[in-house]
């Protein structure tokens, strides 16, 4: 195996995802947490790029990427992948706001770097469509629709990004990748509502869709969260009520070299 590639967040699905994705294409990859970071810099020794993954909902993203940036800087990392979200810069959402600050410190970090915004992931809504009687709810206007992605699209698209290696279109390469930012959303703008007919097809039976009343899911899904979470998830979901969250399928399909995965690609794959 070749090159050493850390994922910072890499016990996460997501970071899982990338380090199957770097490893499918030969090359090394580990996960970084927080017993790993502690001692960043010399953990990076050695590592030829890193993907950084930060915690969801962080209360200072910006000051968890410099953090890792000056270990990288001082452990001569030649190339960062920074993790960010599809239309970073909206004051309605905190958490994309940490994302749009701390894609500026990337980008001044003085090392190779390239920025991926995805989208929400198809995946997000499987949980509610595995157990016996699947449903889709929703805090928000079900009609509203995204830009939703394939998760092992968006790791692909990292494991490319990381290591400069060629995707299956020869027109491009990693190499292209760095200086880029790039948002990754699926073939098609799609709601909540659409999801369920295509869950409807995958299953064979009805998929019912209920939007709850904000009230309803802090008292419910959402009491888990601490208070300043639960906050900034009741913004996002406002924005998703009254604008959605559309995202372009153009990027994935260059890195890609082929279209984005669609709804009932990623169903059939994750519920069949």
């Amino acid at each position: 195996m070749t090159a050493d590639i850390a994922v910072v967040g890499g016990r996460g699905k997501t970071g899982r995802a990338v380090i199957e994705a770097v490893r499918a294409r030969g090359s090394s990859a580990r996960p970084l947490g927080r017993a790993e970071l502690r001692e960043a810099a010399p953990t990076l020794r050695g590592v030829s790029a890193i993907y950084i993954i930060a915690p969801n909902m962080h209360l200072d993203e910006a000051g968890f990427v410099r953090n890792i940036l000056a270990a990288v800087r001082e452990a001569g990392v030649s190339r960062v992948v920074y993790h960010s979200v599809a239309a970073p810069y909206l004051p309605e959402m905190p958490h994309h706001m940490g994302k749009a600050e701390a894609e500026a410190l990337v980008r001044a970090s003085g090392v190779e770097w390239t920025i991926l915004q995805p989208c929400a992931y198809i995946q997000n809504f499987v949980p509610q469509l595995s157990g016996p009687e699947p449903a889709l709810v929703v805090p928000y206007d079900p009609d509203r629709t995204f830009g939703l992605v394939d998760l092992a699209d968006v790791a692909e698209v990292a494991a490319i990004a990381l290591l400069g290696s060629p995707p299956p279109d020869p027109s491009t390469d990693g190499e292209s990748l760095v200086g880029a930012s790039i948002e990754l959303g699926g073939p098609a703008q799609v709601s909540v509502r659409d999801v369920a007919r295509v869950a409807e097809s995958v299953l064979g039976r009805g998929v019912p869709v209920r939007r709850i009343s904000s009230q309803e899911w802090a008292a419910g899904a959402g009491a888990v969260f601490e208070a300043r979470e639960r906050d900034w998830l009741l913004r996002m979901f406002a924005y998703y009520d009254r604008l959605g969250l559309p995202c372009g399928a153009v990027g994935a399909r260059a890195v890609l070299g082929r279209p984005p995965r669609s709804v009932a690609e990623v169903l059939r794959r994750e519920l069949g």
